[in-house]
């Protein structure tokens, strides 16, 4: 039994070793495995993260030469680029590109910018083409406005791009480029740098306008005009118009009458919209006036005092009585060029002198008979004067004195003057009818003929006044109708064609030119104005074809209402606030206008 046991033990134990050995060779065979394997995961890992970061490199690239492309097509660049190619890493492809638009190749060097060609190889691709115009056939002899792009007297047939081709070339025809666009003008030629230079030299080597006006003068004979639409159509007067004017911008226009109220309209001369209206309470309006500067209005009557308007402040004062001063009536005044004197008429013989900043009494000057007409000259510093002794007085208001007195010749009592913008010629008008016209020069050293006189008038002169460029003199009457003319000066001769002999002026009273000489604005006693229009309204009457001025209607027609909301911006230049205050406007207009004796001038003495 003991042998039978101990046999049975070494088996076994045998075959646990034999077991052992192999879990053994297993294990081992398991770990060198692993360790291959690993191996391998180690070598392929790295190949994997190179390739990796190749791609991302390369979409990198890609994306930053596709986002060029994109700012190139936007924003344009000095190398042209191709879409739609792709880039070959050769650098110097990018310096050149080829436009196959034309039938030859054109080479441009991008640096430089030097196109290398000729004219007529410089042609520009176009972005877009229709290839339907090749299949489409135009008949260009079915039209008649088609037939002039014919090459020959029978063609009828063309195809689409060569219709097309035609058009451009006659559009080309009937519209030249101008010189300095041309593409292919050659900005570096000496001879026109040197003539660009020499027109820069002389612009700033003077101070005369850089922008000249026509040269071209206004010829005597007949005068060509047109009627426009009444000034005031949106609100006529009820009363006779005393003053008319157009404010410096040639936009704003006021007329002021006996009815009391002072009108403003933005003249255009199809509309003539209506800007604002005032009524003045106590003051029928004998003469109103825009001062030269465009900032105030000073109106007056047969009262002790007068008004002032302020445009920017829209503001009315009453100024008066003048201190020291016992006249009744300032109805007739006249402001200086440089807005900074009124001069007003006074009784026996005294001209009253009025700061228009203060509205106080500055000096007084004294004729020797009654005063009855002013005109300031020679920028303000200096002022004519006429009135009851027939006598012209020219006075010095830097000293007050009168420094030269002469006769009119032929004139008994001078009722009007007027002074031409430099003031080289006057003009002086009496109770006959008689304007004599002066060279002031002359006048002044001594020599007092007239060098025209004007006796196409048969009462007394009320009016006169010269145009912008002194080419043209009006003259008028108010006590017989159609008592106006105007006078040619360059030729010293009256327009034959003026007034209209097919409609009537009616009792002319007042007129003015407009700043730029192209229309003329002229109430009549009836309230009626007309107004013309001149042909050149830039070049002030430089031409043959000039309009005589509108004429004002303020016709005798019920007052319309006035709109409170009207703005003087749209027709003043200077800063103003948006609205007027809201004056009282009189809804009944007196019944009654003054006899006429109130419409003529008050008689000092």
């Amino acid at each position: 039994m003991a042998t039978l046991i101990s046999q049975n033990a070494a088996v076994k134990d045998r075959v646990k070793k034999i077991k052992r050995k192999a879990l053994d060779e297993s294990l081992q065979l398991d770990v060198v495995q692993e360790m291959e394997n690993s191996k391998d995961l180690d070598v392929v890992k790295p190949k994997k993260k190179k390739k990796e970061l190749i791609e991302n490199k390369q979409a990198e690239i890609e994306q930053e030469m596709e986002m060029k492309k994109l700012e190139n097509a936007l924003f344009g660049s000095l190398h042209p680029v191709e879409f739609g190619k792709d880039n070959d890493g050769n650098e110097d492809s990018a310096l050149f590109f080829t436009d196959r638009s034309a039938n030859s190749v054109l080479s441009v060097y991008e640096e430089d910018g030097i196109i290398v060609g000729t004219d007529e190889q410089i042609q520009r691709k176009p972005v877009w083409v229709d290839e339907e115009e090749e299949k489409t056939n135009i008949n260009i002899a079915k039209v008649n406005r088609l037939r002039k792009i014919r090459q020959e007297e029978d063609e009828t047939l063309i195809s689409g791009s060569e219709y097309v081709s035609r058009l451009r070339a006659q559009h080309v025809k009937m519209n030249p480029s101008t010189e300095w666009a041309r593409q292919d003008r050659n900005y570096n030629s000496d001879e026109d740098s040197d003539q660009e230079n020499g027109d820069v030299d002389s612009i700033l080597q003077t101070t005369q306008d850089l922008v000249v006006k026509s040269s071209a003068k206004l010829l005597p004979g007949l005068l060509e005009y047109s009627r426009l639409v009444d000034a005031n159509a949106q609100d006529p007067s009820s009363g006779p118009i005393n003053s008319v004017q157009f404010h410096r911008n040639g936009q704003l226009l006021l007329t002021g009458g006996l009815d009391k109220k002072l009108r403003f309209f933005q003249i255009d001369g199809k509309r003539n919209t209506k800007i604002q209206t005032i009524f003045v309470d106590d003051c029928p309006i004998r003469k109103a006036s825009f001062t030269p500067d465009g900032s105030q209005v000073i109106l007056s009557g047969r009262r002790k005092f007068f008004y002032s308007f302020d445009l920017v402040k829209a503001k009315m004062d009453k100024i008066g009585p003048l201190v020291g001063r016992d006249e009744k009536s300032l109805e007739t005044f006249e402001i200086s060029p440089d807005s900074n004197t009124i001069a007003f008429l006074g009784n026996e013989g005294y001209i009253l002198l009025v700061s228009s900043k203060t509205k106080e009494l500055i000096g007084t000057l004294k004729m020797n008979g009654t005063a009855r007409a002013l005109a300031f000259t020679n920028g303000g510093q200096q002022l004519m004067s006429t009135g009851g002794d027939g006598q012209i007085y020219h006075w010095d208001l830097r000293t007050m004195t009168c420094f030269h007195k002469g006769v009119d010749d032929g004139c008994i009592t001078g009722t009007a003057l007027g002074s031409s913008p430099n003031g080289n010629i006057f003009a002086a008008g009496s109770d006959s009818g008689i304007v004599n016209i002066y060279n002031r020069d002359e006048f002044l050293g001594g020599n007092k003929k007239p060098i025209k006189t004007i006796e196409n008038l048969t009462t007394k002169v009320d009016f006169m006044r010269f145009n912008s460029d002194a080419q043209i003199l009006a003259i008028c009457s108010s006590m017989k109708k159609n008592s106006m003319k105007l006078v040619h000066i360059p030729s010293f001769t009256v327009f034959s064609n003026w007034p209209p002999s097919n409609r009537t002026l009616q009792y002319p009273r007042c007129l003015d030119f407009s700043p730029g000489g192209g229309m003329m604005a002229m109430g009549n006693a009836a309230g009626h104005g007309e107004l013309e229009s001149s042909c050149v309204e830039e070049a002030p009457l430089a031409r043959q074809q000039v309009t005589n001025p509108p004429s004002i209607n303020c016709g005798s027609s019920s007052d319309q209402a006035a709109s409170k909301n009207y703005i003087f911006s749209n027709a003043l230049s200077s800063p103003v606030r948006r609205s007027l205050q809201n004056y009282h406007i009189s809804s009944q207009v007196e019944n009654q206008i003054l006899d006429s004796s109130m419409d003529m001038h008050a008689d000092h003495d």
